[in-house]
């Protein structure tokens, strides 16, 4: 099994870099997903959140209002510390489940927005980042996500720098031109995954 880290800041593309990886044959766990599924309604997680939280982060019909959230925590460092301290517990144990149940052979792709933030680049063989820069990911949060441009930056702040990420990759997926070109990168680092792959089972 060939375990790779896939990271890359909010606007950057990871999630078409992901997509990208699934089609082409990898295992992809991803990070987001599951921190979702892990404060559903009727999860022990969404109940630890609105211990910490208050009902206030509830929306009518019983789940988590994610957005009144993050208004919370990406203002305030520890009101975030507080939530990651309820969710990444449980994404770790549940991402661990995933990758038991993963082929030997297979090339598993974590898909982990905070790889960079959280320290977690020794836990993977090759560790993936898709960067673009600053300006670019404000326009497609701006123009994609409809986010304003104090919100789309208060985002990113939260987030590691793109040097900070870079620091730690083995590999650097340029997202600020097409979407074809970075098909064709993501495709060229299919490859470099495969020998790599292939020469762990040799």
């Amino acid at each position: 099994m060939l375990k790779v880290g896939l990271t890359g800041g909010i606007g950057s593309g990871k999630s078409e870099v992901s997509a990208r990886l699934a089609a082409h044959g990898a295992v992809v766990i991803d990070a987001d997903r599951i921190a979702r599924e892990v404060v559903e309604p009727g999860t022990p997680g969404l109940a630890a959140v609105v211990a910490e939280f208050g009902e206030g982060v509830l929306l009518p019909g019983g789940g988590l209002d994610r957005e009144k959230v993050g208004s919370i925590v990406f203002a305030d460092p520890e009101r975030l510390k507080a939530l990651n301290s309820i969710v990444h517990p449980l994404v770790g144990e549940r991402m661990q489940e995933l990758m038991d149940a993963a082929p030997a052979d297979a090339i598993v792709v974590y898909d982990v927005p905070l790889l960079a933030e959280n320290g977690l680049a020794e836990f993977y063989d090759v560790v993936v980042v898709v960067d673009a820069p600053v300006p670019t990911q404000l326009d497609r949060l701006t123009a994609r996500r409809g986010m304003t441009e104090e919100a789309a930056r208060a985002r990113i702040g939260a987030q590691a720098t793109r040097e900070q990420r870079r620091a730690v990759a083995h590999k650097v997926i340029d997202n600020s031109g097409s979407l074809a070109g970075l098909r064709a990168r993501v495709d060229a680092l299919w490859d470099e995954l495969e020998a790599a792959a292939a020469a762990r089972r040799g």
